[in-house]
């Protein structure tokens, strides 16, 4: 676990502090941090990636691709990334631990090494599906194999390079599959085309990826709007500065809805193409008072919640904070389009329904989609399922309720080890 100065205990009761004022820089985003990482590991030369996020998601990043040769220091504000033109793989396992974003982009980096490796990961890993992208792959000259279960980790992934060419990818599960395609096809031997099946699940952050590709030289784009080309012309070393990350922010964000208080976060703006930044039309239809500026966004808590019908369909993650708040509303609140968190780190539509009706809230998860009914809310003891993002949220439920208490509060770790340091100075 990535270290913090928090020393987590096994258990953490929230103290409810009322109205809030506060004003938070959250750490740096774990998308862009992560593919950053797999790109500069992919260019040739020395690069920068400035403000990263440091923490078990992205340390699981380094040290997968540091089983492909790459080197990474760390110094006080950038990871530096070392990386030739060849991965030379220096052992056969490469362990994404429980990170899905390493899981999925490092299986796609690997197609490109000198030698071949093997992907693992948890045993939760190892029950998220893998099958749309080994496909994927494999139609544009990978060899992959499964070792144990189609369709799952572990995969044993021979290398030798990418031929390139066009593939038909299956998006409706997670944009992460499209997402690892893109960045190896930059380093194929001809020119790739991907041509994206089915509803194309969180597309803002396809969109973040061939942002960060173009940032280090890349030739990629839309074609239209099923279809994205990418050149072969690899990745130029360049420096990449990472901004806040917006899924994190939904908490701090929620806390200020909650409360009926205020949170200004800094670092975020107008600008930012985070999926996460959605949450804030969210906040704003449940009546908080959203102001967006440069390089800050606060909200302010209303008086009285009111409940939304919203397609999360862009931005999932950001369910987990905007469901807590719609237990604080006055009416229900339905979210929905948003199947591929059951695929996440736990079942989170399962997980969600759980742990709402712990806190007194009525609510009710389908195949896509959550109701959340507010009912008279309590005080209750909160089961994580070891997912960073329901520590998170419901500990935003105890700023008000009496007797909050999260289970296994360590697993923050994941993207915001500093998260309950930040409670505390509330």
């Amino acid at each position: 676990m990535t270290e913090s100065a928090f020393a987590y205990p096994t258990r953490y009761v929230v103290a409810p502090i009322g109205e809030i004022d506060a004003v938070v820089r959250p750490p740096g985003s774990k998308s862009f941090t992560n593919r950053a990482l797999i790109v500069a590991g992919l260019a040739q030369g020395e690069s920068r990636i400035e403000q990263p996020l440091i923490s078990d998601d992205t340390d699981a990043m380094r040290l997968a691709l540091y089983g492909l040769g790459i080197r990474i220091d760390q110094d006080p504000e950038a990871f530096v990334v070392r990386s030739s033109a060849a991965l030379q793989p220096n052992g056969s396992v490469l362990d994404a631990g429980a990170s899905g974003t390493t899981a999925r982009f490092v299986t796609a980096a690997a197609t490109l090494a000198t030698d071949g490796t093997l992907v693992d990961g948890t045993n939760r890993m190892r029950q998220r599906p893998i099958g749309a992208l080994v496909e994927g792959l494999r139609q544009l000259g990978a060899d992959i194999a499964y070792q144990d279960i189609d369709g799952f980790l572990p995969l044993r992934v021979s290398g030798g390079g990418l031929a390139g060419g066009t593939a038909t990818l299956d998006a409706s599960s997670s944009s992460q599959f499209v997402s690892a395609v893109l960045m190896a096809a930059a380093r194929a031997e001809r020119a790739t085309l991907l041509r994206l099946e089915g509803p194309i699940v969180s597309r803002p952050y396809i969109d973040n990826t061939i942002d960060v590709m173009s940032a280090f030289g890349a030739q990629v784009g839309w074609e239209d709007r099923e279809v994205i080309g990418v050149e072969p012309n690899g990745y130029t070393a360049s420096v990449y500065v990472v901004e806040p990350d917006a899924s994190a922010a939904v908490y701090p964000w929620a806390a200020a809805a909650v409360t009926g208080g205020l949170v200004r976060v800094d670092g975020l703006g107008a600008a930012s193409t985070q999926p996460d930044m959605g949450s804030l039309k969210v906040l704003s239809d449940m009546g908080c008072d959203v102001e967006m500026g440069h390089d800050q966004v606060s909200v302010r808590g209303p008086d009285g919640l009111v409940g939304v019908d919203a397609d999360m369909n862009t931005c999932p993650d950001a369910v987990l904070g905007l469901a807590v708040v719609a237990a604080f509303a006055t009416s229900e609140s339905v979210f929905r389009n948003i199947g591929n968190l059951r695929i996440k780190e736990t079942d989170r539509l399962e997980a969600l329904e759980t742990e709402l009706r712990r806190l007194g809230a009525d609510a009710t998860a389908g195949p896509d989609w959550l109701s959340v009914r507010p009912g008279p809310l309590r005080g209750a003891t909160i089961e994580t399922y070891d997912d960073h993002r329901m520590a998170m949220a419901f500990s935003i439920a105890g700023l008000v309720l009496e007797g909050v208490v999260i289970q296994d509060p360590g697993c923050v770790a994941k993207t915001w080890p500093g998260f309950f340091e930040w409670l505390e100075t509330l």
